[in-house]
């Protein structure tokens, strides 16, 4: 029979392999990537309907989606593989307003000086209906007060520049 110690020491051996096998397990799966499911790749419409919304930054005023430059290709390319890796759209418009600025997007954004922009339009068209309004009301008073005084616009030959207009007209001929 073996002795007390001898049982401890060949307990201790045992105990720290396995703790030895149980570390070179951890330390294998923490180094091995995970595989994780792939996402399909992003279809065209995926990308075009990104891309819509971006101007080209070589081309001017033509949208990335129908640019038909090479580099506008790889750019699209670039929001295809942003797409697969899972971002969403704000971050890749984002992605390319940091690298190209802010005119390469379709929409300004809201802020600052362009407010403008989403602002004016409809005060002017405010302003115009309103101008219109008004005009029409006066011709319309105009009508009516002509119509209840009884007198008509001039005519011709009451007008002085018509009649001195006629008379020279008589005069070459």
């Amino acid at each position: 029979m073996k002795s007390f110690p001898e049982k401890v020491s060949r307990v201790t051996y045992h105990v720290s392999r396995f703790t030895f096998y149980v570390f070179f397990i951890l330390l294998v799966f923490a180094s091995a990537k995970t595989a994780l499911a792939q996402q399909p790749t992003p279809s065209d419409d995926d990308v075009n309907a990104i891309a819509k919304q971006l101007y080209c930054p070589v081309c001017e005023n033509t949208p990335l989606d129908v640019c038909p430059t090479q580099a506008c290709a790889q750019w699209r390319d670039l929001i295809r593989q942003m797409l697969a890796e899972g971002k969403s759209a704000d971050e890749i418009k984002q992605y390319f307003v940091e690298n190209y600025g802010a005119r390469v997007l379709s929409e300004p954004p809201r802020t600052g000086f362009n407010w403008l922009v989403y602002v004016l339009p409809p005060i002017a068209f405010l302003a115009g209906a309103y101008i219109l309004y008004r005009a029409f009301r006066s011709w319309r008073a105009l009508a009516k007060q002509a119509a209840s005084t009884g007198t008509e616009s001039p005519t011709p030959d009451e007008n002085e520049y018509v009649a001195r207009l006629e008379e020279e007209l008589r005069k070459r001929k």
